[in-house]
């Protein structure tokens, strides 16, 4: 007996899928194990919709906020700054600063500036408009993919479906208590925002209304912890949560958790310049259109942190925390159609998965040892270890089984023994043709090595195209085939060849071609 190569790389095979896949095959508590997915172990499917038109009035607020901040940083007197839902407009006091105004406005990328004297509106362009509604659904799928990813739910499924929908599949979601509490961390829209409360008439916010309080350029927001409070702020924010860099839950001196915050260099600037020449005034820490807290400045704070306290669980907090870190919706989310998958219906789905699995791969071994006899044994061996490998691989990299993953297992148990059927026949039309033991194995492997190929790398491209364009399900169907072709490559060609040469000199002092081979003579 001797060892070649192939027969060293078809043993490390052998061991890589043993360790790798025992955990996920035996359910042990240590070791990466595979993922099942929505459909095998129940959880939450819903369907959303993004309200564009919200991000398209952001946009607008914060082009206005951008025009306040500069004209106080130049000293460029303007008056009646004020924005509705597609322009931005303001009176400039000092025409002399009409050209410096122009080129910081022209600078502001999607706008167009129409001048008539004094007066200057800034209104976004058609295009700008619809690369705001598109950007506000690309960033919606990232920022709820982020924010799933931090709430420790392992594969969710965030993805686009039809022009303004977004798919979330939530595998695991057993309880009410996480329904909720994972429906509340996706459509939180974690809208930060520092603005500014107008001290000279607060006293009367009690008996203002929204048009009065809008003449003034203001706005009324409640309490988070009491509606009753109100608070008139300036409309137009200091800065929003576009310039928050990290956000994480701390706790206050009486052991009660808030949440910190950093600002990036521009937004601390910003902080910076308002809170210097804001002493002894209030800043509104605005959260999703609440006010958390209205601190007086006691003086200019430096470094771009801050902190928002306010009444809530440490759980509540690590939420809030993680829908600011992961970013701010651009545009609010609504629920379409939400469906509990429930666990009942993901073991159903995991016996049937099973049942096929097994009988399939029962009938293929069964088929191999009957036609082909003792390499129809050597071809088992080899699609076992296939199995092997692709769960050792799923687990290594955390993968989702879902049932179409299953059906993608189940179908390259049939491709993963084809490669061999293969072989096997270009053995036994050699040994039919008079070639010896070891020059018909040879031969065999050579010949049948084309048309392998060729089969394998064409569904190994379809795999690719499935993934690349397929969400959810077909993305895993393709990630199985993929893993599956490769392995079987590995164990069906590879493998099985150093088994022939191994036992290469017993296969040919037998001349037993009906036990080896399953044909006469």
């Amino acid at each position: 007996m001797k060892l070649n190569y192939r027969i060293v790389i078809f043993a490390f095979a052998i061991v890589f899928g043993l360790f790798f896949s025992l955990p996920s095959i035996l359910q042990t508590q240590e070791g990466k194990k595979i993922t099942l997915g929505l459909d095998l172990q129940g959880g939450l499917h819903m369907l959303l919709g993004v309200k564009t038109e919200e991000a398209v009035k952001s946009r607008i607020k914060s082009i206005a906020a951008s025009v306040k901040y500069y004209s106080e940083k130049e000293d460029i007197l303007i008056d009646s700054l004020s924005f509705d839902e597609s322009s931005v407009s303001f009176l400039l006091l000092d025409k002399d600063d009409l050209k410096k105004m122009k080129s910081f406005l022209h600078e502001i990328q999607g706008t167009v500036v129409v001048t008539a004297g004094e007066n200057i509106s800034l209104t976004l362009s058609s295009e700008e408009i619809a690369r705001t509604e598109e950007q506000a659904i690309s960033q919606a799928i990232e920022t709820i993919r982020n924010r799933l990813d931090q709430f420790g739910l392992a594969e969710p499924i965030v993805a686009r479906q039809g022009s303004e929908k977004i798919l979330v599949q939530l595998a695991g979601i057993k309880t009410a208590e996480d329904e909720q509490r994972a429906r509340e961390l996706i459509s939180r829209s974690a809208k930060l925002e520092l603005m500014a409360v107008d001290e000279d008439r607060f006293a009367r916010v009690n008996s203002m209304g929204k048009s009065d309080a809008a003449s003034y350029g203001d706005v009324i927001l409640e309490d988070v912890n009491n509606p009753n409070i109100k608070y008139l702020v300036r409309e137009i924010p200091i800065l929003d949560g576009g310039m928050l860099t990290d956000a994480n839950v701390g706790f206050d001196q009486n052991n009660r958790p808030l949440i910190t915050f950093k600002l990036n260099a521009e937004g601390a600037q910003i902080f910076g310049d308002f809170t210097a020449k804001s002493v002894g005034k209030r800043l509104a820490v605005v959260l999703d259109g609440k006010v958390y807290s209205a601190p007086v400045i006691n003086e200019r704070i430096g470094g771009g942190s801050g902190q928002i306290s306010g009444n809530y669980t440490v759980m509540e907090a690590k939420d809030l925390s993680i829908a600011l870190r992961s970013g701010s919706l651009l545009a609010p989310i609504y629920l379409m159609e939400k469906r509990s998958v429930g666990p009942s219906l993901g073991a159903d789905s995991i016996r049937a998965s099973m049942v096929a699995l097994i009988g399939g791969f029962a009938l293929v071994i069964a088929f191999m040892i009957l036609y082909y006899r003792m390499a129809g044994i050597i071809s088992n061996i080899a699609l076992i270890v296939n199995i092997l490998i692709i769960l050792a691989v799923m687990s290594l990299f955390g993968a989702t089984l879902t049932l179409p993953g299953m059906a993608g297992i189940v179908l390259t148990v049939g491709m993963a023994v084809d490669a061999n059927v293969i072989i096997n026949e270009r053995i036994r039309e050699s040994l039919h043709q008079g070639y010896s033991i070891n020059k018909a194995i040879e031969e065999g492997y050579s010949n049948a090595m084309r048309a392998i190929l060729d089969s394998n790398i064409t569904t190994l491209i379809a795999a690719v195209v499935l993934y690349a364009y397929g969400t959810g399900a077909i993305k895993g169907f393709a990630v199985t085939i993929s893993i599956g072709i490769l392995a079987s490559m590995l164990t069906a060609i590879l493998g099985t060849h150093g088994i022939y040469q191994i036992l290469q000199n017993r296969i040919q002092k037998s001349k037993n071609n009906l036990f080896w081979f399953g044909i006469k003579g």
